[in-house]
């Protein structure tokens, strides 16, 4: 066996991520494997950068189809470079930032909103801002 590829259990050993998981990554084009003679997947050992970056990926929310994409601009003749995952990591920057204002947002109104007891979202400054709902009548507007 080449040492520069691993099984399917020897990466799901050390990235610690279940094997049904590498396969699902697989099937969705995140990642690639080869085929043994015996029909056996091979994964090659950079896969393992770039499970890190999936799952750390995902931590932050990020769709796969989103990390699909990003992965699709690394350089296919070699190996990626610390400079390569900090650009695809960096495109992301703008939308981790919304996420967070939108995060705080949320934290600095929700003592207001469960303190009232009103028990009607009306005039709720989470769900429905300045009561824009309101022009759609009566009853659950979002349903």
């Amino acid at each position: 066996m080449d040492v520069l590829e691993l099984t399917p259990g020897e990466l799901s050993q050390r990235s610690g991520v279940a094997v049904s998981a590498l396969h699902f990554y697989e099937r969705e084009g995140l990642i690639v494997s080869r085929r043994t003679s015996g029909n056996q997947r091979r994964y090659a050992r950079e896969t393992l950068r770039r499970v890190a970056f999936i799952r750390m990926s995902q931590r932050l929310g990020i769709p796969l189809a989103r990390i699909r994409d990003a992965l699709a601009t690394l350089p296919s003749d070699r190996i990626p470079t610390s400079r390569d995952w900090a650009r695809l990591s960096a495109g992301w920057r703008a939308d981790l930032d919304e996420r967070i204002l939108h995060l705080q947002r949320l934290r600095d109104n929700l003592t207001g909103c469960i303190g009232c007891g009103c028990l009607s979202l009306k005039t709720c400054v989470l769900t429905n801002p300045d009561d824009v709902l309101a022009e759609r009548g009566p009853g659950a507007a979002r349903l």
